[in-house]
């Protein structure tokens, strides 16, 4: 088993069964770690998991500096990862979860490259999203080769209603609520200082990585605003400007 093999298998056991494990302390790079995720993804699929889309962290500035990393990371979405919006979702099959409000993108054509993302077409529709991480590494530690091995810590997603494109509007008002209370506002204009940018970032990274977007695939386009702790029973609800409001609650769990 080499260590990619190696990092991919005890990476997926503690996703599976919710028990952190130790920051690797064998130095690797970038390179190195995305084919890490890609045996992880593999494992899922053996498993009979399906690919939902594709998304992008750390595309804000206030989360680089929470998370102490410098650079736009690109991670794969299961479908099983799915959390219907309004519902109740089980979080006990997560480590120490955190919630942050997205951009989400349903991807309307075949996007291979940046040239691709950037024609007519590629962005069928818009949507309020939250996307749920939750870091397998002890303490939520990591370095940037780490966290992209780990899938760049997707846990889990909600997808609101989807509206129609405008390209025109992207400086949107984002409110996140948690139990009710505001806890973070901010404007979609955080994400790559215009969330539009993040399809032809998605492109150039997929590209990268051997990835093509397919049609009606998803893309979480980045977090608004730095992450909030989710807790048992935490009711979480994201509106955005123009595109409305997504939410769930938390049920179960000892994050």
């Amino acid at each position: 088993m080499t260590d990619i093999h190696r990092l991919a298998a005890v990476l997926d056991e503690a996703a599976r069964t919710a028990r952190a494990v130790p920051q690797p302390e064998q130095g690797y790079d970038v390179a190195a770690a995305y084919q890490v995720q890609e045996e992880l993804l593999r494992l899922r699929l053996e498993r009979g998991d399906r690919l939902a889309g594709v998304k992008l962290g750390f595309t804000s500035e206030g989360k680089r500096r929470q998370m102490g990393v410098h650079d736009v990371i690109f991670g794969r979405v299961p479908e099983s990862s799915a959390i219907l919006d309004g519902s109740y979702a089980d979080i006990s099959s997560y480590i120490h979860p955190r919630v942050e409000p997205e951009v989400v993108y349903l991807i309307g054509r075949r996007i291979a490259t940046v040239a691709d993302a950037l024609a007519s077409g590629a962005v069928a529709a818009v949507a309020p999203g939250i996307e749920v991480i939750d870091s397998r590494y002890e303490d939520f530690r990591f370095s940037l080769p780490d966290v992209i091995a780990d899938n760049t810590s997707a846990a889990g997603y909600v997808v609101g209603p989807w509206q129609p494109y405008d390209p025109a509007r992207w400086n949107l008002g984002v409110v996140f609520e948690i139990d009710g209370r505001p806890v973070r506002t901010g404007s979609t204009g955080a994400i790559l200082g215009d969330p539009r940018r993040a399809v032809a970032e998605a492109a150039r990274l997929a590209g990268a990585n051997g990835v093509v977007m397919e049609p009606g695939w998803i893309l979480l386009a980045g977090a608004a605003t730095p992450a909030e702790p989710l807790a048992p029973g935490a009711h979480v609800r994201a509106e955005i400007q123009h595109l409305g409001s997504v939410s769930f609650t938390a049920s179960g769990g000892q994050p």
